[in-house]
This record gives C-alpha cells, sequence and structure tokens, in this order.
C-alpha cells in the first residue's frame, strides 16, 4: 500500500481505460481523478496537482503533445506517463523532450504500470524531500 496522499490522474478518451485504471490503482492505495480530454486534464492537473498523471497520447480535440505542453507550463510534465496505442517514435520522443518521464505502449502490462507509477512517485516524494530539506 502506497501513502493515501499519492493522487494519480488519469487522461485518456476511452472510458474503459479510465475505469480499469480507476479501479486498480484505487486498489493500489491511490487517489484517483479521471479527465476524459486534454481540456479536463489541465483543469484537474491545475486543482489538484497530481503526483502522477498517466496520459494518452490521442486524443480528440487537445491530443496529448498538446496538453503535454501545456502541463510543462505548469512545471508538472516531469510527472507524467504517456500511454500510446500506435508506438510512434516521433511522438513519444517529443514527449521525452518536452519532459514526460516515460511512456507505455497500450496494451499495458498492468503490473509493469504500477511498477513504473510507484518509481515516479518515489522519484517525486525524494526531489520533494530533498527540496525542503
Amino acid at each position: 500500500m502506497h501513502n493515501d496522499k499519492c493522487t494519480v490522474l488519469v487522461v485518456d478518451d476511452q472510458p474503459g481505460i479510465r475505469r480499469l485504471l480507476m479501479e486498480v490503482l484505487t486498489e493500489e492505495g491511490y487517489n484517483v481523478y479521471t479527465a476524459a480530454n486534454g481540456y479536463e486534464g489541465i483543469q484537474k492537473a491545475k486543482d489538484l496537482k497530481p503526483d502522477l498523471i498517466l496520459m494518452d497520447m490521442k486524443m480528440p480535440g487537445m491530443d496529448g503533445i498538446e496538453t503535454l505542453r501545456e502541463l510543462k507550463h505548469l512545471n508538472q510534465a516531469d510527472k507524467v506517463i504517456m500511454m500510446t496505442a500506435y508506438g510512434e517514435l516521433g511522438l513519444v520522443n517529443i514527449a521525452k523532450e518536452l519532459g514526460a518521464y516515460a511512456y507505455v505502449t497500450k496494451p499495458f502490462d498492468i503490473i509493469e504500470l504500477c511498477t513504473m507509477i510507484g518509481q515516479v512517485i518515489s522519484s517525486n516524494t525524494i526531489e520533494r524531500e530533498l527540496k525542503i530539506g
């Protein structure tokens, strides 16, 4: 079980993915919030200041890269794991340049994804403690 204060925001236009991640990550002990698109994701990121954002690369309207660009302005890009069903190297490289922590390819292995989430949250916690201390 993880610290209950850890908040994860899932930004994906597919209700099934949002529901799956909500169930699994809640069971893992995270506070989980979801957003159906980039605009909603940015608003919730501003309000919640999540420890981690899981975001789909391909969404209608504002796609993952545009959303990531906005999150970079909010200093939250380093907390993002991008999810892509396409494995498009070009977009993955852009996401890395914008500061995304990592990416996973759909369909993802849920256990591997949970491990990665734990690593991101641990590194964020360590960085926060270093800044405070």
